[in-house]
C-alpha cells in the first residue's frame, strides 16, 4: 500500500457498538477521519463471543457473524470512498474479559484491580484447546476481508490475552506454551501464521507492548521479549509491526499513549 502521508488513525475504543454490532452512524466517525492515502485501523473488534473486554467494552464491535459482516461493509466502503486504506484490529482480551463465563487465558490467575468490577477467575486453557483460539482469528481475518477491509491487525499488546501469553509474569504453564521466551511467543506466532496463510502477509500487521504491564500483565525482560518478537515476526513478511511506545511501567489500563511505531512500513 502506498500512503501518502505519515499520520495514522490508533485503534480507538469507541464502545457503540450496540450488541456487539456495528452501527451506521460509525459510517460518518470513519469517513470523517479519512484521507486519501491516509491509513485507518479500526477500533478493537472481537473475534468470538468469549472475547469482549471488561465491562467498560460492553458495547465494542465483533466480526464474527454475518450480521457483523454486513454492518461493517458499509463503514469500509465509506473510509475507501475518501481514498483511505483501512485495517481491522482483531482482538481477545482473554482474562480480562467479562461476558457472563469463566474468561480464557494462559493462567488461572486473576486480576486484582479494585477500582472496577471484580473479574471473574479465568480458566487455563488446556493445550488441545489453544488451536481453536487460533482458528478463531483466523475465521475473523477471512471475515475482515469479506467485509472490505484492506488488512488487519493482530492485537497482541495492552494485557489481553496474546500479550498474557507472551508475559512472564502471567503465563505459568508448564506445557509447550509456557516457560521459555519461544514457548510463550509460540501462540502469537501461530496466530500470524494461519493469518498470513489465511489472507497474505501484506495483509496482516501486529501490535505489541513488551514494555507495559497493563492489567497487571509484566514482563521481567521487556528488552528480550521485544527483540524476539521483532525478529521472529520478520520471518513471515508482514505489512507492518507497531510497538506501542508506551514504556512506563506501573499503569492498569490503557490510557492516553504516544503514537505508535509503524517500524516496517508499507
Amino acid at each position: 500500500y502506498l500512503l501518502f502521508h505519515r499520520i495514522v488513525l490508533s485503534p480507538l475504543t469507541r464502545q457503540r457498538s450496540y450488541g456487539n454490532v456495528p452501527q451506521p452512524h460509525a459510517i460518518l466517525y470513519y469517513s470523517q477521519r479519512a484521507t486519501n492515502g491516509g491509513l485507518l485501523i479500526a477500533e478493537a473488534t472481537a473475534v468470538s463471543p468469549t472475547a469482549h473486554g471488561f465491562e467498560s467494552y460492553t458495547d465494542s464491535p465483533g466480526i464474527w457473524t454475518e450480521e457483523q459482516v454486513e454492518a461493517w461493509k458499509p463503514i469500509v466502503d465509506g473510509v475507501h470512498a475518501k481514498g483511505g486504506i483501512f485495517f481491522c484490529q482483531l482482538w481477545h482480551a482473554g482474562r480480562a474479559s467479562n461476558t457472563g463465563q469463566a474468561p480464557i487465558s494462559c493462567t488461572d490467575k486473576g486480576l486484582d484491580l479494585d477500582y472496577r468490577l471484580p473479574y471473574s477467575p479465568p480458566r487455563k486453557l488446556a493445550t488441545d484447546e489453544i488451536p481453536a483460539i487460533v482458528e478463531d482469528f483466523r475465521i475473523a481475518a477471512k471475515a475482515a476481508v469479506k467485509a472490505g477491509f484492506d488488512g488487519i491487525e493482530i492485537h497482541a499488546a495492552h494485557g489481553y490475552l496474546i500479550d498474557q501469553f507472551m508475559k512472564d509474569e502471567v503465563n505459568d504453564r508448564t506445557d509447550e506454551y509456557g516457560g521459555s521466551l519461544e514457548n510463550r511467543c509460540r501462540f502469537a506466532l501461530e496466530i500470524v501464521q494461519a493469518l498470513t496463510k489465511e489472507i497474505s502477509s501484506g495483509r496482516v500487521g501486529i501490535r505489541i507492548s513488551p514494555f507495559a504491564d497493563y492489567l497487571e500483565c509484566g514482563d521481567s525482560n521487556p528488552e528480550e521479549l521485544g527483540m524476539y518478537m521483532a525478529q521472529a515476526l520478520n520471518e513471515y513478511g508482514i505489512a507492518y509491526r507497531d510497538r506501542a511506545q508506551n514504556e512506563v511501567r506501573g499503569s492498569t489500563v490503557p490510557g492516553p499513549t504516544k503514537f505508535g511505531s509503524y517500524e516496517k512500513g508499507f
